[in-house]
C-alpha cells in the first residue's frame, strides 16, 4: 500500500462487490478477460484475510493456466490500496483481502451516519406483488398460517427496504365449496336470520358442517348447490356471506395486530373478489381452444404435466354443475396481478404442498398470454411447524393450534423472563413481554431455513443465550443501558471510530457487513440469512463488550470510539430486527 494513498470514501453496498469489480478490472487489464463473477466471500475466521476470491480457481481452467500464476497476474494488476491494506495468495491460487482499518473505521462511521444504514437501493426497482397469510373465512387462524403471514410481512419490509415498490396482497379464502357447506348448514340451524355471530361459534359451525358434508350426501348436494347460488349472487346467501366475512375480518386484524405485521383490510382481495370475471376465464380459454370439455367438466391442461401414467394433468376450470374451482380462481388472480396491478415480479409465500399447483397455474397464465415472460413468478415455499415429538404441531387435544392462543401463550411465557426486572414499571414489563414474548415466536421462524419444517420449542426461543430474539434484544438494551450510563445518546455518526484493538475490528468488520447481508436475504427471499447475520453481529459485540472497557476507559479518543461502535451496532440491530417485525425495547 502506497503511503500517499487516502483511504476510498464512505461507499454504501457489499464490500465484496467493491473488491469484485477491482478484481474484474485487474483480470482485464492483466489477462483481457471479462470476469463474469469474481467469487468473493468473506473469510473464515483464521484464513488469512477478511475476503477471499476464487476467481483465479475457475479462470485458470478456463484459460489452461495454473489458478496460482493466474492469481499472481490479478493481483499484480489490482489498483485497491485505496481499500485493502494486504493482498496474499494461499493454497492453489485463492486471493486474500485484508482491508485497510481507517477505511473500514471509515464505513462504520458513514454507516452510522446514513439512514439506510449502508443498505443500497436496487439499480432497477420493481413493482413487486407479494401473496402472503391467505387464511379462511369462518375459520379462526392457527399456526399453520404462522409462516405464510410472518415470511411474508417480512420479505415486503426487505424488498421495501431496498427500493422495491411492493404490493401486498392477502388472498384470504371467502368463497367455494367450504362456504356452501357453512352457509348451508347455518341456513339448517336457522340462524340465516341476520344474527351475529363470533369468530368461534363459526369455527364449531364449520367443524359441524364438514361433518354433516362427509356423511350425508343430500346436504352434500344441497351445499354444492349453495356454492353456485353464491357465485351467482343470490341475495339472502350473498348477505349472509357479507356478515361471515366482516366477522372473520375483525379476527384477521386483531391477529396481524398482536402479531406486528403491516396487512391491513386495505391489502386484502380474496376469491370472492374475482368471481365475477370466473366466466370470462372459462370462455376466452374455451374460446381459444386451451381448454377443453372433459367428464362434463372444462379443463385445460398445461404443457409438461402428466400423472404417473403419462396422462396430461388438469386445471378444473368450470365444473360440470357450473361452478368455478380454485384454479380458476388462481388463473383470474395471476392475469389480474400481472395485466391491473402491472407486476414485474409476482411472489406467493405459500406452503411447498402447493408447489405442483403453482407451476401448473404459472404455466397455464403464460400460455394464455395473461402473464407475459417479462414478469418472473416465484413461489417461495415454506416447511412444517412441529411440535418437539417431530410431528405437525398441535394441541393435546390433536387439533390444531389457534393463533391467537399460541401468541398469548408466548406473551405470558415471556413475562415470566422479565418478571424480576425491578426496574421496569408495570406498564413496562407489560410492553416488554410483549415484544420478548412475540418476537420469540417470529424469530424461531424466521431464523430457520424457510425449506425446512422446524421444532416449535417454548425453552428454545426464550433463551437468553443462542440465535434467538431476546439474545438480540438483550444485546440492544445493553448498548442502550451503556450509553445511558455514559450520557451519550445514541451517536449518529461523529467519525471517530478506531479499530485498534481485535475486538473492534472484528466487531467493525461485523457492521460492515449489515448491506450484505440485506442484499443476500433480499436476492434468495431468505430472511434467516438476516437473522444468522444479527445473531454473528451480538456475538462479536458480546465479545467487544467483555474485551474493550467503555466506561472505565481513560482514553477518551477510545472511549468515544467504543461508543459510536456500541451506537452503530444498536442502530443496525434495531434496523435488522424491524426488517423482520420484531420490536427492540431499549429496557429489558
Amino acid at each position: 500500500m502506497s503511503a500517499e494513498t487516502a483511504p476510498l470514501a464512505y461507499v454504501r453496498g457489499d464490500i465484496a462487490e467493491i473488491l469484485a469489480q477491482r478484481v474484474r478490472d485487474a483480470a482485464h487489464r492483466s489477462l483481457n478477460v471479462e470476469l463474469a463473477d469474481a467469487l468473493i466471500r468473506p473469510s473464515s475466521a483464521g484464513r488469512g484475510g477478511d475476503y477471499q476470491s476464487n476467481a483465479a480457481m475457475s479462470l485458470g481452467k478456463k484459460l489452461g493456466q495454473a489458478p496460482r500464476v493466474v492469481a499472481e497476474a490479478i493481483v499484480s494488476a489490482l489498483r485497491a490500496d485505496d481499500v485493502t491494506s494486504e493482498v496474499t495468495i494461499g493454497g492453489p491460487g485463492f486471493i486474500n483481502f485484508v482491508l485497510r482499518d481507517d477505511w473500514l473505521a471509515a464505513q462504520v462511521s458513514g454507516q452510522l451516519a446514513d439512514t439506510q444504514l449502508g443498505v443500497p437501493q436496487s439499480a432497477h426497482p420493481k413493482r413487486v406483488v407479494l401473496d402472503l397469510s391467505g387464511p379462511n373465512v369462518s375459520k379462526e387462524m392457527h399456526v399453520g398460517h404462522l409462516r405464510s403471514t410472518i415470511i411474508g410481512d417480512a420479505l415486503v419490509r426487505l424488498l421495501r427496504a431496498v427500493g422495491h415498490e411492493v404490493i401486498p396482497q392477502n388472498h384470504v379464502g371467502d368463497w367455494g365449496t367450504p362456504f356452501g357447506m357453512l352457509l348451508e348448514h347455518l341456513h339448517d340451524v336457522d340462524s340465516a336470520s341476520g344474527a351475529k355471530h363470533s369468530i368461534s361459534d363459526l369455527n364449531t359451525f364449520y367443524q359441524q358442517a364438514r361433518t354433516k358434508f362427509d356423511a350425508d350426501e343430500d346436504f352434500a348436494e344441497r351445499a354444492r348447490r349453495r356454492v353456485v347460488a353464491l357465485q351467482g349472487g343470490e341475495p339472502d346467501t350473498l348477505a349472509l356471506w357479507k356478515e361471515l366475512f366482516e366477522e372473520s375480518e375483525r379476527h384477521f386484524m386483531a391477529v396481524y395486530e398482536l402479531l406486528g405485521v403491516g396487512l391491513t383490510p386495505q391489502d386484502t382481495k380474496g376469491e370472492s373478489s374475482y368471481n365475477d370475471v370466473l366466466p370470462e376465464i372459462a370462455a376466452e380459454l374455451e374460446d381459444r381452444k386451451l381448454a377443453v370439455i372433459s367428464g362434463g367438466a372444462l379443463c385445460a391442461f398445461p404443457k409438461g404435466f402428466t400423472n404417473k401414467e403419462g396422462e396430461p394433468m388438469p386445471l378444473i376450470i368450470r365444473k360440470s354443475d357450473g361452478g368455478y374451482t380454485y384454479d380458476t380462481t388462481d388463473m383470474a388472480t395471476a392475469k389480474y396481478r400481472a395485466q391491473v396491478l402491472k407486476a414485474d415480479d409476482m411472489i406467493y409465500v405459500v406452503d411447498a404442498g402447493q408447489n405442483l399447483h403453482f407451476e401448473m397455474i404459472f404455466t397455464m397464465a403464460r400460455e394464455a398470454g395473461w402473464v407475459p415472460d417479462s414478469t418472473r413468478t416465484v413461489h417461495v415455499t415454506f416447511g412444517v411447524v412441529l411440535g418437539e415429538d417431530g410431528k405437525r404441531l398441535r394441541t393435546r387435544a390433536g387439533d390444531s393450534v389457534k393463533l391467537v392462543d399460541l401468541l398469548e401463550e408466548a406473551v405470558e411465557r415471556a413475562g415470566e423472563v422479565v418478571a424480576d426486572r425491578s426496574e421496569l414499571s408495570p406498564q413496562e414489563r407489560a410492553e416488554v413481554a410483549r415484544a420478548v414474548g412475540i418476537g420469540a415466536v417470529k424469530y424461531a421462524d424466521l431464523s430457520s431455513d424457510r425449506d425446512k419444517d422446524y421444532i416449535f420449542s417454548w425453552k428454545r426461543m426464550l433463551a437468553m443465550d443462542g440465535n434467538t430474539a431476546v439474545y438480540l434484544q438483550y444485546a440492544n438494551a445493553r448498548i442502550h443501558s451503556v450509553l445511558r450510563k455514559a450520557g451519550s445518546a445514541v451517536s449518529t455518526g461523529g467519525g471517530s471510530v478506531m479499530v485498534d484493538a481485535p475486538a473492534e475490528r472484528a466487531l467493525a468488520l461485523s457492521l460492515a457487513r449489515f448491506p450484505a447481508a440485506v442484499l443476500s436475504a433480499v436476492e434468495n427471499l431468505q430472511p434467516h440469512r438476516l437473522c444468522t447475520y444479527l445473531y454473528e453481529l451480538a456475538t462479536a459485540f458480546s465479545h467487544f463488550y467483555e474485551t474493550c472497557p467503555i466506561a472505565n476507559e481513560t482514553n477518551e479518543k477510545v472511549r468515544a470510539s467504543r461508543l459510536e461502535l456500541s451506537s452503530a451496532t444498536s442502530a443496525v440491530l434495531e434496523k435488522g430486527l424491524d426488517l423482520l417485525g420484531i420490536a427492540t425495547p431499549h429496557r429489558l
